[in-house]
């Protein structure tokens, strides 16, 4: 397993936890890790030439970043959390061909 998919599992794990009663601070630091990983993934997805996924991940990476936070209320956020993680997790067996143009 690559690191690429292993940082996606953990934030698919973070992700999915943040659907029980956390303290506060749990969802700063999943918005933090979320907004770093999605950042990592989308720089990936563009030194491969795969647009469509990096524009994904900037968008991803600007929804969880914490700095201007975006207020969804909880259950919205929790079904935000359950589509990335879907997400995240059909990303790990689905390949995407490069869109080099």
């Amino acid at each position: 397993m690559n690191i690429q998919n292993s940082i996606k599992l953990i934030l698919i794990f973070l992700f999915l936890l943040c659907l029980a009663d956390m303290p506060y601070g749990y969802y700063e630091l999943v918005r933090y890790l979320g907004m770093i990983g999605f950042a990592m993934f989308a720089i990936k997805a563009s030194d491969q030439g795969m647009k469509t996924e990096m524009f994904i991940y900037i968008a991803l990476a600007l929804l969880f970043q914490p700095i201007f936070k975006i207020a969804l209320g909880r259950v919205l956020w929790n079904i935000v959390d359950v589509l990335v993680s879907i997400g995240l997790f059909l990303s790990i067996f689905i390949k995407p061909s490069s869109e080099k143009s």
